[in-house]
């Protein structure tokens, strides 16, 4: 039997800014294509790392939710930063959506991100 890749697209994050999917399903992993912090309902950015990191750990949930799976769900995550003066701040956000799950993580800096956003995060997840 021949698997297939199904796209997932949630109406509770915002549309992707270019040619990919908000996720991809293989199998039972859930592959999440980068989010930064655009708000569904306005399609613009919020301010501010907090607002940023809330933000996109919220249309994560909604994403992972659409392919039938969740926050718990998630192996990996990778964590891009424009300043990594932030990593505190993120930490600590991130803490409280995963609460007692920790799974994998990476966490780089980069020079710019997407709409000049601070932050940036895509997730591994199983169904």
């Amino acid at each position: 039997m021949k698997k297939q890749i199904k796209i997932v697209n949630s109406n509770n994050a915002p549309k992707a800014i270019g040619p990919y999917s908000q996720a991809v399903i293989f199998d039972n992993l859930i592959f999440c294509s980068g989010q930064i912090g655009i708000d569904p309902k306005t399609n613009s950015l919020v301010e501010g790392i907090e607002n940023q990191t809330k933000q996109i750990l919220n249309n994560i949930k909604n994403i992972l939710q659409e392919a039938n799976s969740s926050l718990e769900n998630v192996l990996k995550t990778t964590i891009f930063l424009t300043d990594i003066n932030h990593f505190s701040i993120v930490n600590k956000i991130y803490e409280d959506f995963f609460k007692n799950h920790k799974p994998a993580r990476s966490t780089v800096t980069v020079a710019k991100l997407p709409k000049d956003a601070l932050i940036e995060i895509e997730v591994i997840a199983v169904k």
